[in-house]
């Protein structure tokens, strides 16, 4: 496997550069599977953050692969999704609960007791209570093991768009109009993607075990540029992952093209 390995500024983030995001997602795979094998072989369940959108396809694709030609069960995993769009019914094709199901959870042994979103169906009265009980629950759970996420062009992470902070829980909040735009392709046009979303913050986040970022294509190289060679800072938020103790930067060729020394 033909990869790059590079120390960032912080020296507990890496990066790894790939010649394509189909060698970076078995990479990332392969980790995932790891973790699952090692907890299960100290009697221990793994905790899994999950993320949505075209750029974890080839990661799901993958693992669904090592499930069902090399064994790997999900029967001791629970998974916590990043974000759910608000308001949407978890019914409709737009959701991300019929993303999930459709490319990872009806196709591996994933208890359905043991995944979990955002509900974006609930009444807007009822929000506070559900954010704050997804927070109880990753913390029941035994907190992230594993997060994996990927980047919006602006440099937002889960939906946490610029301006986010970094003591920042699950939450109700506004998407810009270049998310919109970014995240058309699914809706029509950027009028029919909803105003809102529910969340993880990003202390959510960082408060992971370990975190691994992907992503994929030119139009976020600028992106990776400033999150991990920019300094930390909350209009780049996933440069606040700089403040991590252990974050790997998954990178094809042109996501990584901007990075100075690469």
């Amino acid at each position: 496997m033909d990869q790059l390995t590079r120390k960032a500024p912080n020296k507990s983030l890496h990066t790894k550069v790939f010649p394509n995001r189909d060698e970076a997602a078995a990479f990332i795979a392969a980790i995932i599977a790891a973790t699952i094998r090692e907890n299960e072989s100290e009697g221990k369940k793994t905790v899994l953050g999950l993320a949505t959108g075209s750029t974890p396809i080839p990661l799901y694709n993958e693992l669904v692969r090592l499930h069902k030609k090399e064994g790997l069960s999900f029967k001791n995993v629970t998974a916590f999704n990043l974000d759910e769009y608000y308001p949407m019914q978890p019914s409709s094709k737009h959701s991300y609960y019929y993303f999930m199901r459709t490319h990872l959870f009806n196709k591996i042994d994933l208890d359905p007791q043991q995944y979990f979103l955002p509900n974006g169906a609930l009444p807007e009265d009822e929000l506070a209570a559900h954010t704050a009980n997804y927070e109880e629950m990753i913390r029941k759970a035994g907190g992230l093991d594993l997060q994996i996420l990927g980047i919006g062009r602006n440099g937002h992470i889960g939906f946490n768009e610029p301006g986010s902070t970094a003591d920042s829980l699950t939450r109700v909040v506004h998407l810009t109009q270049s998310t919109k735009e970014a995240n058309a392709f699914d809706f029509g046009s950027p009028e029919l993607v909803p105003d809102k979303a529910i969340t993880m913050g990003i202390k959510t986040i960082l408060n992971a075990k370990k975190i691994i970022l992907m992503a994929w294509g030119k139009s976020k190289a600028e992106a990776i540029r400033q999150s991990i060679q920019g300094a930390p800072n909350t209009h780049v938020p996933a440069s606040l992952l700089q403040n991590h103790h252990d974050v790997t930067f998954v990178l094809d060729e042109e996501a990584a093209s901007e990075l100075r020394n690469h």
